[in-house]
């Protein structure tokens, strides 16, 4: 496959998920709009799980059966991905074992269960040992390791997004779009960069969590010591280096939000836009009242809306 998915694998995706995914909205932002500045939320949170990543684990999983014998497929996660490869498995008729970090946000975890896939708890609070764990048992004949960060397909269906937003805000000059693992940033980015002329993306990252951000500032692979940040679905310390070649490539600026920016834009798209929105989910929210745009038409896209009962506590909801 090409580093980045072209237009017709990214529309034949789309076709794909037409039987599995709704296509979310994209809503006009009047409490983040202003004379010259018309910002939107792209809301993927009423998609099944909760969150976009339903996009990328159907359509891997998917082509994966078409093409080979799968007999279980597996992810590591914080949560999100986890889910999302459980209700591809559920829905595509495959067991599924996700591997998470120990104490995981409890709501994943139990999306995770209720789905029927079996769960794995192992390490600290970061990927690593349970993406090792997941790898080695992925290593038997039959089983699908769908590793949200490395798998050529997985950015392929998040396109799908910057696809609809093209066609749903076809003059965007902005897409501030959240950058953990960075498959979704890797698909907004090439089907917008493809469709809309002298468009920006524009990643964001957790000021706690900042592998990627080093990392594509400096053009080669910046590890971090901890990812110890709210946001869990930004919570990566070791970058992929391909990841790091295609993000140099589509990304024209990655910021840093603080947990406290985060926690505000939870509490602003509630209370202001009637949306709810995990950490990661606000973090394009939390980088725009950051630094506001003075003029143009701006998309924030709103990943996930998994929020514990702690963050929610913190950010003021309950």
């Amino acid at each position: 496959m090409d580093i980045f998915p072209d237009l017709r694998i990214i529309r034949e995706a789309r076709t794909l998920l037409d039987a599995y995914l709704p296509v979310t909205p994209t809503v006009h932002a009047s409490s983040l709009s202003r004379p010259g500045i018309s910002v939107h939320l792209k809301v993927e949170t009423g998609l099944p799980t909760g969150s976009f990543k339903p996009r990328g684990a159907i359509y891997a999983l998917a082509g994966n059966l078409a093409h080979r014998r799968v007999e279980e497929v597996t992810a590591s996660s914080t949560g999100n991905h986890g889910a999302a490869v459980a209700f591809a498995a559920k829905t595509l008729g495959v067991p599924a074992t996700i591997f998470l970090p120990t104490n995981p946000n409890p709501v994943k975890r139990r999306k995770i269960s209720d789905l029927g896939a079996r769960v794995v708890e192992s390490g600290a609070g970061d990927l690593a040992t349970a993406f090792q764990q997941a790898s080695a048992y992925s290593a038997r004949p039959g089983v699908y390791f769908l590793n949200d960060a490395t798998d050529p397909d997985v950015p392929v269906g998040t396109a799908t997004i910057g696809l609809e937003i093209a066609q749903q805000i076809p003059q965007a000059s902005a897409v501030y779009v959240p950058m953990g693992d960075t498959a979704l940033i890797r698909g907004v980015a090439a089907a917008v960069k493809q469709l809309v002329p002298n468009v920006t993306v524009i990643g964001v990252q957790a000021e706690r969590a900042p592998s990627y951000c080093l990392s594509w500032k400096e053009g080669r692979v910046v590890p971090t010591d901890t990812c110890d940040t709210c946001a869990d679905g930004l919570a990566t310390r070791t970058p992929d280096a391909h990841n790091v070649q295609v993000i140099r490539q589509l990304v024209d600026d990655v910021v840093l939000v603080s947990e406290e920016q985060m926690l505000h834009a939870i509490a602003h798209l509630y209370r202001q836009e009637g949306v709810l929105a995990e950490p990661a989910g606000a973090a394009a929210t939390a980088a725009f009242l950051a630094k506001p745009q003075r003029e143009g038409i701006v998309v924030l896209v709103v990943t996930g809306a998994n929020i514990s009962d702690d963050v929610r506590h913190r950010a003021g909801l309950s």
